[in-house]
């Protein structure tokens, strides 16, 4: 059994934020009731690399009921209404403003249903003069600050996969466990709004206080760490790199030891994060000098002899083989599809995930249950 068995979830939901948050009470043992247009969720045609599936679609929707509805009639906005009068959750991330004029606004479902908790997930969220503009992950990205500091010093970058959902889907998923918590205590729902920009605009909280409180902006530094050195990526004789990160002070002064120069660690240049910092470009040709020297396997075994942190600067090739990685499979419309385990492990976690549903698989079935 899981945690949230029981547990009535209704979304209408597209893309990648919500879908995160709901597979999240899926994978939990909620019954998650995913609401789509006729055409279905957009993220089902985004591509066909999973044995002809789209690699979100099947990522962010096993273990749900798909039911395919048009709010337009009549009829289908009351069955949403009476699933909605049964449900636990509901969670959507429509349009702004769609919701409410569609007849299934979040303010007049929880006084209908006192018990209910509502999700709205948007772009900026529900103030502001950017409430009613639309967004997307890479334009969060841009408009948060976050693409700023991500990159080269030659060009903002894009992280890699979609941050701005994910970040907000999970905070999404958190808000809604602790309004269960609180609602086992007072009988009542609870009205959320989560945003793609509050979710970035939090992660960027300390390069915010550097700007706010010390006039300093965040330099964009690659494989490295804007404030620690020595962070960062160095090539080895043999032309692999390895990302060593020292952390403290104890740390460094281990690393000169091993590495045969015990005096950097007495340097006043060197001897302190700040100093180091101050003084990137010698300490990383000092340190670069000396790895340049030496092969992969004779760096790591140093490495390990002074309990320096460090990586190999991976592919996706290689985390596909990685030792560390743990698998799990989904049930997909055209077979088993191999994922990464959920990151939280616990006793009696489950072995697989739940199915990925077709479009509207479940649309009679519900139509019957709610009739």
């Amino acid at each position: 059994m899981g945690a949230l068995d029981g547990l009535l979830v209704v979304t209408v939901e597209q893309a990648v934020a919500a879908p995160y948050c709901s597979v999240r009470l899926a994978d939990a043992g909620a019954r998650v009731i995913k609401i789509e247009r006729p055409e279905g969720d957009f993220a089902r045609n985004y591509d066909t690399a999973v044995n002809g599936e789209s690699a979100y679609f099947v990522w962010l929707n096993r273990g749900k009921q798909s039911v395919t509805l048009d709010f337009k009639q009549q009829q289908d906005l009351v069955l949403l209404k009476r699933l909605l009068a049964k449900a636990d959750i509901f969670i959507q991330n429509l349009a702004p403003g769609a919701a409410e004029r569609a007849g299934f606004g979040s303010a007049s479902l929880r006084q209908d249903n006192p018990r209910l908790i509502t999700v709205d997930i948007t772009g900026y969220g529900d103030f502001g003069p950017y409430r009613h503009r639309r967004a997307y992950d890479l334009l969060v990205q841009a408009e948060s600050g976050i693409a700023s500091i991500t990159g080269t010093p030659e060009a903002p970058g894009r992280i890699g996969v979609s941050a701005t959902d994910v970040g907000c889907g999970m905070f999404a998923h958190a808000a809604i466990l602790e309004a269960l918590l609180e609602r086992h205590r007072t009988g009542k729902g609870r009205g959320i709004e989560v945003s793609l920009f509050s979710a970035m605009a939090e992660w960027m909280t300390v390069p915010l206080l550097h700007r706010d409180y010390n006039n300093s902006d965040w330099p964009r530094v690659g494989l490295t760490h804007p404030m620690i050195a020595p962070y960062g990526a160095y090539t080895a004789a043999d032309g692999a790199q390895t990302l060593l990160a020292v952390q403290n002070d104890k740390e460094f002064a281990r690393l000169a030891g091993v590495f045969g120069h015990p005096e950097w660690a007495q340097d006043q240049r060197y001897s302190t994060n700040l100093q180091r910092n101050a003084h990137r470009d010698q300490v990383d040709a000092m340190v670069g000098g000396v790895i340049a020297t030496m092969s992969t396997e004779a760096l790591t075994a140093k490495l390990e002899e002074a309990q320096i942190a460090y990586a190999r600067v991976s592919t996706v090739a290689d985390l596909s083989k990685h030792p560390q990685l743990r698998r799990t499979e989904i049930a997909g419309v055209n077979g088993p599809i191999s994922v990464p385990a959920l990151a939280a492990a616990y006793a009696g976690a489950p072995g697989k995930l739940g199915q990925v549903p077709k479009l509207g698989e479940h649309t009679e079935l519900v139509r019957r249950e709610f009739a």
